[in-house]
């Protein structure tokens, strides 16, 4: 014991604890921290009472910001441009995870001209990716699942707006024609990508979170992602949803793809950092354009930053926009993306 009452094993216990809380193990963690707490008892009181603080600290926010390690997990975006893309035009490597985004699922009427409040209507391309496809795919590939995506940019001539009419009232249209599509797909989860909006960032988050809620609480889906970028208005809305409901979302498939064309590996990298701890915590994926227009192009250097991110422990995965545009590619860029993510 010092004479200002810190054990010699003080920072020791501090290193284990921090250790065991990144890697969640926090029972042990906690029974360290009561162990080093007990040592303290022959220290000075506020003395003791201020080191408590410390390590408490130090268990809690090691957990809370502890974002996750590398992935293995690959997603596309497929179907938003009928161009008779299928699934099995894809390249899989079987040593990833491989999620299908279909685009979209969008709640206006049929014809794209009326929000429908909840009110689910398919936007894909059906004819080429319809529910006999998706369990030829997933009967296949045992690694592979498919989810669909909520919003997306347009829809007919016009943008695609989240538009409540209420918040019950939407949840409601929501979940009951969700349930129904997703059953129909045969489909594992949900992406939501709205990006024009007639409502408050706190009705956004009310209801897409109760949506997630209610979907996940009745065995419906199994994973939950996000697809912000970059703008004022999106990130308000997006926020607010992490902020209340960040637990439940999986991924977040940030489109690093909207920063301006021409993004260099180190603004990738720093866009990347930033997001990161936008979304603290959360499994932030790396993401190009298959058709170059925005962001860090495999052409110009997004494979050296997502080596970069992988060496340093941060690669929550890779995901394209999309499968469409990538077809006349001949996938040489799935190919590659997969590939880094299954080299371990």
């Amino acid at each position: 014991m010092t004479k200002h009452g810190f054990t010699p094993d003080s920072y020791t216990y501090s290193s284990q604890i921090k250790v065991l809380c990144l890697e969640g193990v926090l029972d042990e963690a906690m029974e360290i921290f009561k162990h080093y707490s007990s040592l303290l008892t022959m220290a000075v009181p506020k003395l003791k009472l201020v080191i408590a603080l410390f390590f408490l600290q130090a268990l809690l926010t090691s957990h809370t910001q502890a974002g996750p390690a590398n992935s293995d997990l690959f997603r596309e975006y497929i179907g938003a441009e009928f161009n008779n893309v299928k699934f099995s035009d894809v390249p899989i490597n079987p040593n990833v995870e491989l999620h299908f985004i279909l685009s979209f699922a969008i709640d206006y009427d049929p014809s794209g001209s009326s929000p429908t409040n909840g009110k689910f209507n398919v936007f894909w391309d059906s004819d080429n990716l319809s529910p006999s496809q998706v369990s030829s795919i997933k009967n296949q590939h045992s690694n592979v699942k498919v989810a669909l995506s909520l919003g997306g940019d347009s829809v007919g001539s016009g943008s695609a707006y989240f538009n409540p009419s209420s918040i019950d009232s939407w949840v409601s249209n929501a979940v009951s024609s969700l349930t129904s599509i997703i059953q129909q797909y045969n489909l594992d989860g949900i992406d939501i990508d709205y990006e024009h909006f007639q409502a408050d960032p706190d009705t956004f988050s009310e209801c897409i979170g109760t949506l997630i809620t209610t979907l996940k609480n009745n065995g419906v889906i199994s994973f939950a992602s996000i697809a912000p970028f970059d703008d004022d208005q999106v990130q308000s809305h997006y926020l607010a949803l992490w902020k209340s409901y960040g637990h439940l979302i999986d991924y977040v498939n940030f489109q690093f793809y909207a920063y301006d064309q021409g993004t260099t590996v180190s603004q990738f990298i720093n866009y990347f950092n930033t997001q990161s701890s936008n979304y603290n915590g959360g499994q932030v994926l790396a993401s190009f354009i298959s058709d170059g227009s925005g962001g860090l192009s495999p052409e110009n250097g997004f494979f050296k930053a997502c080596h970069r991110l992988k060496s340093e422990g941060k690669l929550g995965g890779i995901f394209v926009w999309s499968a469409d545009d990538s077809m006349k590619l001949g996938f040489r860029y799935e190919k590659q993306s997969q590939a880094l993510l299954a080299n371990n």
